[in-house]
This record gives structure tokens, C-alpha cells and sequence, in this order.
């Protein structure tokens, strides 16, 4: 694991309550809490995730790498090149699952760095580019796929009739169209129970919910909020974390609760980590940010 000195090295930096942009918010943060600055100097950060003991995993795409930061404070690279992975997601058995858009594959990575890539077509089509996912407890992986023209491809022009989320089957060999209807589907969590669904669309500005059905399909679906989002996460009393610009909360209703404004250009993701799990993670552009929670978050 390469250890890097330069990035490391930040001195935390408090942000401040005076950046959130109103105080509903707070009920949600620990007393005192503030945004801190855990490290900066990425080109883009994104797909944040927590491994079993909390250390938390992230990409820097453009760069890229896959990211540790641990709970002892320690920023380390795990994996580069890493596929030009962006989300991720770890499963029950510890494997850590990657969006690799290099060649708009999924990838399982094992504790000791070992890659399976999944053969990743859907109708002999090339996916447009995995984007964010989320593992189901009964190990079939839910993954979104907008397009997003890349540098690195060859091809210039989206392969998929239309940009959808699919479900990969718990035996990795089968990958099932769930949801062909929207226009840009992005982050994407699941409830711990396996039983919901979320799936934010950020070309339509909108985020729908699903009731999920035993052979992975989805249904009931259900407008939860009129906003879009690039990712997501949700905690142990069902609140959902959007964001985009800032972190926009809103509870099991999808009543919007508060924001908490970052400050760079763009917020794409968040995950809970640290030991407790009460620590929200936020990748934002080119700094990794994190702010306490009274609510524990889950796996995704």
C-alpha cells in the first residue's frame, strides 16, 4: 500500500457551521460538529465506501486510483491504475466492487488486489459506462449506466438505446435490464433489509424508489424527491443523502430535511465510515471532506 506523503501530510481544516445553509440540519449532527477538510489535490474524487471496519475507499478518477482513507487518519493509495474506477460498493465477503469505465466493465477486487473482471454486455452491446452501484445482501450487484463520453475510449457514441440500470444476478453470470425509463440514472442505494431501491436521476432531477421483488426485478416504483443526483447514500433511520450542491438530506418521506454546503465546485458522493459509522464522507471535486453524525449509515 503506497503511502502518499504529499497528500497526507493536510492538517485538518474546519470549515465551520457558517457554511451550512440552514439550521434544520443540525438536528442531524453531533453537537460541535463542523466540516473538516481531510485532505485535497485530487483532479476529481468520487464513489466513496466503507469497508467492514470503517476505513473508507474512494477514486480519483482522472488520476486513476483508488484511494484509502483509515481510520488512524491515514491517506494511502490502494490500487493504481484501477480501470478508471469511479463508484464502489463492498460486499458482505469483503470484496470491493468497482465501476471500471475503461473498458465499461464491473470489477471484483479481493482484499489482496486480485481482479475478476465481469463480463459486463448487455445484448452483446457494450454498457455506456457503469457508473455507481450498490450490492443487494443477497450478493446481486444494482448498478447504474449513463453515458458519460470519456478520453479514454475508442468509441465516440453511446452503445445502449438508452441509459438504465441493471441488475448483475448473484451468480455473476446474467445482467438483467431493471429500469430503461429514465434519462440519466446516477447514484444509486438499496435499504439494508435488500427490500428498496433508490435510484437518482440526474438528467430528469428527480429521485424514484423501487419495491425490489425476489428475482431482482423492480417495481412499485414511486417519485421520492423532485432532485437529481450524481450519488447517494442512506442512514440507519432511512434519511437519503443526496448531492450535486452540497449534501441535501431528506428523510424516509422524502420531506427535505436541511443542506450541508461544501465548498468546491461539486459534491458527487458520500458513504458513512469511521468506526462507529457516524462519520459522513463526502467526495467533493478536488478535496475529500467529513462531518459527524448522531445517525449511523449503512453499507452502500
Amino acid at each position: 500500500m503506497r503511502r502518499l506523503k504529499y497528500l497526507s501530510a493536510i492538517p485538518l481544516v474546519l470549515i465551520g457551521l457558517s457554511f451550512f445553509q440552514d439550521d434544520s440540519i443540525k438536528q442531524l449532527l453531533q453537537p460541535g460538529a463542523k466540516l473538516e477538510k481531510l485532505a485535497d489535490g485530487f483532479l476529481f474524487t468520487e464513489g466513496p465506501s466503507a469497508d467492514s471496519k470503517g476505513n473508507v475507499f474512494f477514486t480519483d478518477q482522472p488520476n486513476d486510483r483508488i484511494m484509502i482513507w483509515s481510520n488512524s487518519g491515514v491517506l494511502s493509495t490502494f490500487m493504481q491504475p484501477c480501470g478508471r474506477s469511479n463508484g464502489l460498493a463492498f460486499d458482505k465477503d469483503g470484496n470491493l466492487w468497482s465501476c471500471a469505465d475503461e473498458k465499461n466493465e464491473l470489477w471484483l477486487i479481493s482484499s489482496d488486489k486480485k481482479v475478476t473482471a465481469i463480463p459486463s454486455k448487455y445484448k452483446e452491446k457494450l454498457l455506456n459506462g457503469p457508473n455507481d452501484l450498490w450490492v443487494n445482501p443477497n450478493g446481486g450487484i444494482y448498478f447504474t449506466d449513463p453515458y458519460y463520453k470519456r478520453t479514454w475510449w475508442d468509441h465516440s457514441s453511446q452503445p445502449q438505446d438508452f441509459q438504465g440500470v441493471y441488475y448483475l444476478t448473484p451468480d455473476y453470470k446474467t445482467i438483467i435490464c431493471v429500469a430503461s425509463d429514465l434519462v440519466k440514472p446516477n447514484g444509486i442505494v438499496g435499504t439494508p433489509d435488500g427490500k428498496s431501491l433508490f435510484v437518482a436521476d440526474i438528467g430528469g432531477k428527480k429521485t424514484w424508489s423501487y419495491k425490489i421483488n425476489k428475482d431482482g426485478t423492480l417495481g412499485d416504483k414511486k417519485l421520492f424527491c423532485e432532485m437529481g443526483s450524481d450519488g447517494m447514500t442512506i442512514d440507519s433511520k432511512g434519511n437519503i443523502f443526496l448531492t450535486g450542491n452540497g449534501v441535501t438530506i431528506f428523510d424516509k418521506r422524502g420531506k427535505q430535511i436541511g443542506n450541508i454546503s461544501v465548498p468546491e465546485a461539486w459534491t458527487a458522493n458520500v458513504c458513512f465510515g469511521g468506526k462507529d459509522m457516524k462519520s459522513l464522507f463526502i467526495t467533493a471535486s478536488k478535496g475529500l471532506y467529513r462531518i459527524r453524525m448522531k445517525t449511523k449509515g449503512t453499507a452502500g
